[in-house]
């Protein structure tokens, strides 16, 4: 599986994610091959997590459901051609929070598949701020046959 940026790059997260705006953590998916997936986001002040100058702590579990969900989404809609599912936080552990992201920064978040066992995922993952790394954790994320209601993007 591999994908070149330039299509990565065209496609609207929003027809991989069941999220809908204002609660979409994610710019774009810049990477995906079989164990790896990587995301960006732009810190904006619109954000919903954001606090002051910064982004509330909260933000990067949700960053990294998110990029599970992107990879998800991808892998159904352009590998096995089905309808995006949705997907359920099953666990974290090992959460690090380095600091909170300021305003303007992008955030790079990438995710590791450790395990998949049926339609349980165990992911790894980072979060960058640049070349720092402000969070990491594992998170296990439970896949339902629920099809995710998917609207036209804005």
């Amino acid at each position: 599986m591999n994908f070149g940026s330039d299509f990565l790059r065209s496609i609207d997260v929003l027809t991989l994610l069941p999220q809908r705006r204002p609660f979409v953590m994610i710019d774009h998916l810049t990477a995906i091959d079989e164990v790896t997936t990587v995301t960006t986001l732009l810190v904006t002040p619109d954000n919903i997590f954001a606090e002051g100058d910064r982004l509330n702590p909260c933000s990067m579990v949700e960053i990294i459901a998110q990029t599970c969900a992107a990879r998800m989404g991808f892998m159904n809609k352009y590998i096995y051609h089905n309808e995006v599912k949705l997907g359920f936080i099953g666990s974290i552990r090992n959460l690090c929070l380095t600091r909170a992201p300021r305003m303007g920064e992008t955030l790079t978040t990438s995710i590791r598949i450790i395990e998949e066992v049926m339609q349980l995922t165990l992911v790894e993952a980072t979060v960058m701020a640049g070349e720092e790394t402000v969070a990491t954790a594992e998170m296990k994320i439970a896949i339902s046959d629920i099809c995710a209601k998917m609207e036209e993007s804005r």
